[in-house]
């Protein structure tokens, strides 16, 4: 079957098999929820124009992320009121959020339709720009005195289209105006019906955002975002840059690196759009608070601290607030299941202004995503792969105050000016270290009283096993995947990861700390390095895929593995 001219690349039996057996479903809450009853009839009501936001929002992520999808989803939503075919082929553009994308398990992109592939550049970058022509117009740009229009090229907010012989950058404000003054006037109807005074606040500052090309404006509502503690609604309009694979390769030539650098250009990559909606869970966010208040303890034995910045401390004020929600909707990025669904979010990221001119940060945690596990599958994994005298450690909620720990180690270590000279690697290295944090610094918990010993072994083993023990070799596109397998090799190299004489996997807890603290130390003096190359080395001296990772592999994908995510809204 084609779908305006393009043919969808599997036949109607594998994308059966796909979208039935091989997906996870992610259920929102629905209107018969508890927590949604008991909202005020103001907020009922506000949350009805959130969602409808949200669903705009996906559309620009849409846009952003192939020149195609628009025309792809509507061909397909169309086709499908007839064709058994073409509503399964939906189902996995759905899934993907895109016509292409990773699926965490597959080396290649899956890919929807014949012929139509995943750009290095998604739909940010004209489709045959390639890395090598954009170091060359932006190094032509920058002799011809165009700084000011390459900064615009290389910053977050920005499509870029060819004029002429250079490119010329497009804010988002203006590229997707229309769309953005939808949004933002659903977002002032919700303002209008709420009943909470900071909420309301926020919607305002992020509705004129949407309106205006300025940068302060984004810093403005972000301010205001992250300061939301005690709000019952969350609606978060997210903006983070890991599908750009495009702008970070101005790095990779070492002499327009150091044009760059002497023009005063840091090359950020391009931000994808993501919205969120939801009701803030009291019981849970109580929980998380408990993790929050040790912060500024952790800040000051972050290996190097005395040498940059913590940006979540201000003197002695700790700028960060932690909620739990039950989740509405997630659309845009959010919806891009490529490999995974993220069960937390550590935002505004270290390269937005509101962060680096004092701002401060904000964690909301996904209920709906963590509590969405194949339990079954996960009993005879551990029966299959790990020692038996640990099986009693292996625990989902220690998983989540792994979480906890992870998305606070975003707030902790180097700003993003060392992360970015990164290039490639800058989110392969920043989300390894945000786990390394979460594990070295877990035992400070149980000193202040957080959780004891027994629950410390159920972070570790819960971590190792259900994180580490990888379904399949990942690659660049994966960091979270590539950190976790640095990380297990890290732990086998220093004797913490063994194998028992019957070839189970066996953890030694008692020396595991020092080992996270070591690896912690070496982690940032990556990002402190400024070096993509040391990075690279870095990265490649522990991503090896040894046989005991090949192993694992095997076992995983003979119980059935589950690469994509369905996420089903009642809203």
């Amino acid at each position: 079957m084609k779908i305006n001219g393009y043919d969808i690349k599997y036949d109607e039996a594998e994308l059966k098999n796909r979208m039935e057996n091989q997906t996870l479903e992610i259920r929102l809450i629905a209107p018969d929820f508890e927590g949604y009853k008991n909202l005020s009839e103001g907020n009922q009501k506000a949350l009805k124009h959130l969602v409808a936001a949200a669903r705009m929002i996906n559309d620009v992520a849409l846009m952003q992320d192939h020149p195609a999808n628009i025309s792809q989803k509507k061909g397909l939503e169309a086709a499908a009121t007839d064709s058994s075919y073409a509503a399964q082929a939906l189902q996995l553009f759905n899934a993907l959020n895109g016509v292409a994308g990773f699926n965490g398990v597959d080396k290649e992109p899956v890919e929807v339709f014949a012929g139509l592939h995943l750009l290095p550049g998604h739909n940010f970058y004209p489709a045959d720009l390639s890395p090598e022509e954009l170091r060359n117009i932006v190094s032509e740009m920058l002799d011809r005195g165009q700084k000011d229009e390459v900064q615009k090229i290389l910053s977050a907010r920005t499509m870029v289209r060819r004029n002429g012989d250079i490119l010329k950058a497009i804010d988002y404000t203006q590229y997707f105006a229309d769309i953005f003054a939808a949004v933002a006037n659903e977002l002032e109807v919700a303002a209008h019906y709420t009943d909470d005074a900071a909420f309301k606040e926020y919607l305002g500052w992020q509705a004129q955002a949407l309106l205006q090309n300025n940068p302060d404006m984004d810093m403005l509502a972000d301010r205001h975002w992250a300061l939301l503690q005690d709000t019952p609604l969350e609606f978060t309009l997210s903006r983070e840059n890991y599908d750009d694979e495009m702008t970070p390769t101005v790095y990779d030539d070492e002499t327009l690196k150091n044009k760059l650098a002497e023009n005063g250009i840091e090359a950020v990559s391009k931000d994808t759009l993501g919205a969120r909606v939801g009701i803030v869970n009291k019981a849970g966010t109580d929980l998380i608070l408990q993790f929050k208040k040790h912060l500024p303890e952790l800040a000051v034995k972050m290996p190097f601290a005395d040498t940059y910045r913590q940006n979540v401390l201000d003197g002695e004020e700790l700028k960060q607030t932690m909620v739990d929600v039950d989740l509405i909707d997630l659309q845009g990025d959010y919806a891009q299941c490529r490999g995974g669904i993220t069960t937390a979010q550590n935002l505004p990221n270290n390269d937005k202004l509101s962060v680096q001119t004092g701002g401060g940060r904000r964690n909301v945690y996904h209920r709906q995503v963590r509590m969405s596990v194949d339990r079954e599958k996960e009993r005879k994994m551990l029966e299959r792969l790990l020692d038996p005298a640990l099986h009693r450690y292996f625990d989902g909620e220690a998983d989540h105050l792994f979480v906890i720990g992870h998305e606070n180690g975003h707030s902790l270590g180097p700003d993003s000016s060392y992360q970015n000279a990164l290039g490639a690697y800058k989110h392969i290295i920043e989300e390894h270290k945000a786990d390394t944090v979460s594990l070295a610094f877990m035992p400070e918990y149980v000193k202040a009283g957080v959780i004891d010993e027994e629950t410390l072994k159920k972070v570790y083993v819960s971590y190792i096993a259900g994180r580490m023990f990888l379904a399949a070799r990942p690659h660049m596109m994966l960091p979270h995947r590539m950190g976790e397998l640095i990380q297990f090799n890290y732990l086998r190299k220093h004797g913490i990861i063994g194998e028992t004489a019957d070839g189970k996997i066996t953890i030694d807890l008692q020396n595991a700390v020092h080992v996270f603290h070591r690896l912690l130390e070496e982690t940032i003096g990556v990002q402190l390095s400024k070096s993509g190359e040391t990075a690279a080395a870095f990265v490649e001296q522990y991503t090896e895929w040894s046989l005991l990772s090949q192993k694992i592999a095997a076992v995983r994908q003979e119980l059935g593995i589950k690469p994509y995510k369905r996420i089903v809204r009642y809203f």
